[in-house]
């Protein structure tokens, strides 16, 4: 296979340039001031799968890109998508029917999240509020976030000419001008709660506290890798939900390290692309010569 002299220089210019960055500031907030950042209580014992928070979510994102051409779907989206920010999935028991739950899942919010310290150009950043943001102006389309993510949100716009990583931004836009995110104005079952992420906890410890029968007795995103800004409640367990266990430590502190040393790769790799383009240049003159 013959190698373009232009793209092999490209490859080994992105090995260097990404070998020479220094680790940006990704998170706008302190950890630390997580209590006081906002957050987002689902209660899946007062969801009726209704589905209003979905469609509040797609108006709002299809608003925030109405260039952008909306994929022929045969059905309802399945699991969430780069068009699909937030999706209400039902859980039911095939041996009791009787025994289901709805649950609604978007992106976390991390308190300390694993896909801004994984992103090597700071196109992700965790802002004093609670969003995760994501940047499409500096994001060069390396993928980190989502191989990072420990909840699998990040998707790619794999059908578009100029593709995004896409995910829930928890309507930024909306909570810096004090306005509901698009998805808790829409519920109107009381199963969204937005507010302080410290009031968030004391009022779903006081709804456990008040009916210990009809809850789970854990706050699921209190300590789940750091904490998360999207907090749940429910009557099964979480896990047959989706959510998946995790241990209460944050996750940058793994990845970040792993992922940084990749640049490192790219250039060895590059430089022995160099060599070997250099050694069958050099095969081929020889061949001609003889």
């Amino acid at each position: 296979m013959s190698i373009d002299r232009r793209e092999l220089l490209k490859v080994m210019g992105l090995g260097l340039v990404g070998s020479l960055i220094e680790k940006p500031s990704r998170v706008l907030a302190s950890s630390s001031s997580s209590e006081d950042s906002m957050g987002m209580l689902f209660d899946a014992t007062r969801c009726v799968g209704c589905k209003k928070c979905e469609a509040a979510c797609g108006e709002r994102r299809v608003s925030l890109h109405p260039d952008r051409v909306e994929p022929e779907l045969d059905g309802p989206p399945q699991d969430l998508t780069a068009d699909m920010w937030t999706i209400i999935k039902l859980y039911q028991d095939e041996e009791d029917k009787t025994n289901y739950s709805f649950v609604k899942l978007q992106c976390m919010h991390c308190d300390d999240p694993a896909c801004v310290s994984a992103c090597p150009v700071g196109a992700l950043q965790k802002t004093e509020e609670g969003p995760v943001i994501y940047r499409e102006d500096v994001c060069f389309g390396c993928r980190y976030c989502m191989a990072a993510c420990p909840f699998n949100i990040p998707k790619y716009q794999w059908d578009q000419v100029n593709p995004l990583v896409q995910k829930c931004d928890f309507c930024a836009d909306r909570q810096a001008a004090g306005l509901l995110p698009a998805c808790a104005e829409a519920c109107n079952q009381g199963a969204l709660l937005y507010g302080k992420r410290s009031d968030l906890l004391v009022e779903a410890k006081s709804r456990i506290d008040k009916d210990p029968g009809l809850y789970v007795n854990h706050v699921y995103g209190e300590h789940e890798v750091g904490g998360t800004a999207k907090l749940y409640l429910s009557s099964v367990p979480f896990e047959d939900l989706g959510l998946p266990e995790y241990q209460s430590s944050a996750l940058p502190k793994l990845t970040w390290p792993w992922l940084s040393a990749t640049p490192g790769v790219v250039l060895g790799v590059g430089g022995l692309m160099s060599v070997l383009y250099w050694a069958n240049n050099k095969r081929a003159e020889a061949h001609k010569e003889e």
